[in-house]
């Protein structure tokens, strides 16, 4: 599998994100639900907390991908949805760091959204992988 950052400028690299990626020669891919802020039995975690949370998302998609076979440096799309914009961007002055050791360099996109599916979530998060 090959797997190409197409970035007409380097703008982006502030925020650890590329334009677009492109894979060729890919085995599977695998299209991960939202994952929000919840422990194994769908319970919030961490209400009013958006590092505290976006920490948890990360933790559960780690999990989703890792029962596929897949880590975080397989994905190639992460969408973030997030109540507070604000917030989620100095969380990810701390969470940054967990992506770019994984090699997560995806193409991305942030929507500020009104709310959620439960009112206590501030952060949704989305993936497609690659293996």
């Amino acid at each position: 599998m090959e797997r190409r950052s197409i970035n007409p400028g380097d703008w982006q690299d502030q925020f650890d994100f590329s334009q677009a990626i492109e894979v060729t020669g890919a085995g599977r891919v695998v299209y991960c639900a939202g994952q929000t802020s919840v422990d194994a039995q769908g319970a919030t975690l961490h209400p009013g907390d958006m590092v505290a949370q976006f920490h948890r998302c990360l933790d559960n998609l780690e999990n989703v991908l890792g029962h596929a076979g897949l880590g975080l440096g397989d994905v190639v799309r992460l969408n973030y949805y997030v109540t507070d914009v604000p917030a989620f961007l100095e969380a990810t002055a701390v969470l940054g760091d967990r992506l770019k050791a994984a090699g997560c360099k995806p193409a991305s996109t942030l929507l500020g959204v009104s709310r959620l599916a439960d009112p206590d979530w501030l952060i949704e998060i989305e993936a497609t992988a690659v293996g």
